[in-house]
């Protein structure tokens, strides 16, 4: 869980070939023992990293593989099960959406969606935030990643995500406002990811999407960028 741990920072901060190899030595550790949840959740950490690496089939073909190993435990299963189970596959609803596969993300997200319901609420069991909320964000992310950002822009904002843990806000932050960044909407996105700053102000200034957006407004400005966005671009060192 430690690797874990380390994977998932360091994939915020851009650094993926590190977050690889904890990630791998990771899951090395988990089957050495005899947690089906454990290694199910060191599964799903590997499919991020593979993801973040560009690895697209890959992480698509780990996440097949998993969810068949955790697949029998289901019938009557824990919510700590249920929620390693939904969040690998929302994993690889993002894994096939980047791959412009859009009938096998609907796969995943449903199969996601039936665990959500399963449990029954939101919940944050081995840190997973996962539940109907979730998924909801993950069919605005994906959407996002298959080029259908208006779906993106008229979805996102309707989700209510006070019940999250902070970090999954943000970052759920961060993805609408890059679809409105991809929409010509930079003043929209800047107030999100303002918003963001001020529940998770280390994730907004470290996180390496929050960066590239703002860096990007900075650099396509014509004028001198407003104070809202210049003090923001230097409290993330982008300028």
């Amino acid at each position: 869980m430690s690797y874990q741990g380390a994977a998932m920072v360091l994939t915020k901060l851009g650094e993926t070939d590190l977050a690889w190899i904890a990630a791998d030595r990771g899951l090395s550790a988990a089957q050495q023992g005899r947690s089906p949840i454990v290694v199910g959740s060191l599964f799903r950490s590997v499919a991020h990293c593979l993801l973040s690496n560009g690895r697209y089939d890959s992480a698509v073909q780990l996440v097949q593989d998993a969810a068949g190993y955790l697949r029998p435990g289901l019938r009557g299963a824990s919510p700590e099960y249920l929620s390693i189970f939904g969040t690998l596959l929302l994993a690889g609803s993002m894994a096939t959406a980047r791959a412009e596969d859009r009938a096998t993300t609907r796969d995943f997200l449903t199969e996601a969606d039936q665990a959500a319901e399963q449990m029954g609420h939101d919940a944050n069991h081995m840190w997973t935030a996962f539940g109907p909320t979730n998924v909801a964000i993950h069919q605005v992310a994906t959407a996002a990643e298959l080029g259908d950002m208006q779906v993106a822009i008229e979805l996102g904002p309707q989700i209510d995500t006070t019940g999250l843990p902070t970090e999954r806000r943000a970052r759920h932050n961060l993805e609408v406002a890059r679809a409105m960044s991809a929409r010509n909407q930079a003043d929209n996105a800047l107030s999100l990811i303002l918003d963001a700053e001020t529940w998770a102000p280390e994730q907004v200034r470290n996180h390496y999407l929050a960066r590239e957006l703002v860096l990007s407004w900075v650099r396509n400005q014509r004028t001198r960028p407003g104070r809202p966005l210049a003090d923001l671009a230097q409290r993330l060192h982008v300028v």
